[in-house]
């Protein structure tokens, strides 16, 4: 089969299933797993006539979808590190490596206004503390400690935006 044709089927064929990997890699951002799918294919055409038959096609595409990903994941570290926690919070970026000297002052003027105990738990979310670790220094379980953390996310988020 002449690889254009070859390339045109395994495109129709595998297309969906390259994307929804790309999807679930970049946590739902339908336009990066848009680009991230292309580039997969990309890379499936070039490496088409290096196809030994080693595998299906299907897992031959899905390696490549993986490194693809991978590849990007690695390549831009530091523009996707956000936290899930923080994803799932709304609150946005807690202080990175590349947040500048103003927004950490920002923030930690208002964790500064929370409780005692609020400013405790948050501080050790910050330092990437296991929440089972921090429900046993804090005293609680950890179904409490999430909605707690959850609750000091929104005010902080309040206070941020000075709301």
């Amino acid at each position: 089969m002449p690889s254009n044709q070859l390339f045109e089927q395994l495109h129709s064929e595998y297309y969906s299933m390259v994307h929804q990997m790309c999807l679930g890699f970049m946590k739902g951002d339908e336009d990066l797993a848009a680009d991230l799918s292309q580039e997969t294919f990309i890379n499936t055409w070039r490496a088409l006539d290096k196809f030994q038959g080693g595998s299906s096609y299907k897992t031959w595409i899905y390696r490549i979808t993986v490194n693809t990903c991978l590849k990007y994941i690695r390549d831009n570290k530091s523009k996707l590190h956000v936290s899930l926690e923080e994803e799932r919070s709304g609150l946005g970026e807690l202080p990175t490596e590349n947040a500048t000297q103003q927004d950490n002052q920002g923030l930690y003027a208002a964790i500064g206004k929370l409780g005692k105990m609020d400013r405790l738990i948050i501080m050790m979310v910050l330092d990437e503390l296991k929440y089972e670790e921090i429900a046993e220094v804090v005293g609680i379980n950890e179904g409490n400690l999430r909605v707690r953390i959850h609750r000091i996310k929104k005010q902080l988020k309040k206070l941020l935006n000075h709301e």
